[in-house]
């Protein structure tokens, strides 16, 4: 049996990343949480840009937490979308089926 399949989306949704594909996660000290995916490219994705002046900064294990979401979801049956949210509890990972 295989695993489903997992997607990462941009806070937009205006694109979609295969979970397995990211080789790298990182967040920088404005909040901004980028990808590095795997390949001969080693091309760089921004899922979250925060603008500082807002005050939406993201927690400082976001990028910890979308680990754990992809990794926590690789187990469930069905295939699955993980993208990064805001409201008024402030920036989290929401999951829901492909």
């Amino acid at each position: 049996m295989t695993a489903p399949e997992v997607w990462v989306a941009k806070d937009d949704g205006s694109d979609l990343v295969r979970a397995e594909a990211i080789a790298a996660v990182g967040r920088d000290y404005n909040g901004t949480v980028t990808i590095r995916l795997s390949g001969a490219e080693g091309s760089a994705v921004t899922l979250v840009t925060v603008a500082s002046h807002e005050g939406k900064h993201t927690p400082d294990d976001f990028h910890r937490q979308l680990v754990r979401v992809v990794a926590q979801l690789s187990d469930a049956a069905q295939a699955a979308v993980v993208r990064p949210e805001w409201d008024k509890q402030g920036w989290h990972w929401a999951a829901e089926p492909l």
